[in-house]
């Protein structure tokens, strides 16, 4: 379905889900090149991309989403054509872009006046909100790396292995959501992309300052995740071997008293079996073998 709000002498058109009659619309009207239509047609998240022509610009961007949970970022994708007087954007949910949508169809529904008054500053609004979006949801991330700092010495070992496999995943998606689009948005500033308006430099500089602070932020989350992960694995591997050695300890006092005490019960004529301090005689000598042990590993500093 397409939605469509007048702001000034520029159209805004958004549509959610769109269906085969809502891109024919788009073709017809707007006689856009067929391969755009077809990325539009796709359920399959396309390549991060600005394809530049003669009327009109066509964007592809992905930016991350929690899932419903809030527990796993996936991909969200937003399609914009971007042309002198209409910008259209394309969606297949409910999300950043049509809450923005709804601000200003309610704001128009009160005949307030806009601010905008070019396609080039309603695109920046559309991204600044994206940026803004998005770079609460990094520091969401980066307070799960710091709760993860603080809570590295924790003794439930599989709740802490739990939290830095799904903030790792996380980390990765950002990555690889973030990366491909960091030289998209430098085409702006660079005035590779030259849009419609005068003046917007300073703008687009903006949006490529949010990126880039997200980008480090994401990459020095990386570093974080990864220490923390190495540091984790050292201290479980520590506690590890701090359990077998008290275990070879415990084996090491036990196999010879195991071994006099097999010895005696066996039904062979052995010494001083039949003296009645047999018994008495073979306690002392594994109790004195016992204290012999205990004060050798202390000498070594084996315990």
């Amino acid at each position: 379905m397409i939605e469509t709000i007048k702001i000034g002498t520029i159209k805004w058109h958004h549509i959610i889900d769109p269906k085969e009659e809502d891109l024919e619309f788009l073709k017809e009207n707007f006689y856009f090149h067929p391969l755009d239509i077809e990325d539009c047609r796709s359920k399959l998240n396309q390549r991060p991309k600005i394809d530049v022509y003669d009327d009109y610009y066509f964007i592809i961007l992905h930016f991350p989403k929690f899932d419903r949970i809030n527990r796993f970022l996936k991909t969200k994708e937003v399609k914009i054509f971007w042309g002198d007087d209409y910008v259209i954007t394309i969606g297949n949910t409910h999300w950043v872009v049509k809450d923005l949508f709804d601000e200003a169809l309610a704001q128009a529904g009160r005949k307030e006046e806009f601010e905008i008054g070019t396609t080039d500053a309603l695109l920046y609004r559309i991204l600044e909100r994206l940026m803004t979006e998005t770079l609460s949801l990094t520091r969401k991330i980066g307070s799960d790396v710091e709760f993860l700092n603080r809570d590295l010495f924790n003794k439930n070992a599989e709740k802490t292995i739990e939290r830095i496999s799904v903030t790792r995943k996380n980390i990765i998606l950002l990555n690889t959501i973030f990366k491909p689009q960091l030289p998209l948005f430098h085409k702006f500033e660079s005035g590779a992309v030259e849009g419609y308006a005068e003046n917007m430099e300073d703008y687009w500089g903006n949006i490529l300052d949010y990126y880039q602070k997200i980008w480090d932020m994401t990459e020095d989350y990386a570093e974080l995740i990864e220490g923390l992960s190495k540091t984790f694995d050292s201290l479980q591997a520590n506690r590890t071997n701090q359990i077998m050695k008290i275990l070879t300890l415990i084996s090491s006092f036990i196999l010879p008293l195991s071994f006099i005490t097999g010895l005696y019960g066996m039904n062979v004529i052995l010494p001083i079996q039949d003296k009645v301090y047999a018994f008495y005689s073979v306690l002392a000598l594994m109790v004195l073998l016992a204290g012999t042990m205990f004060w050798y590993f202390k000498m070594k500093k084996w315990m």
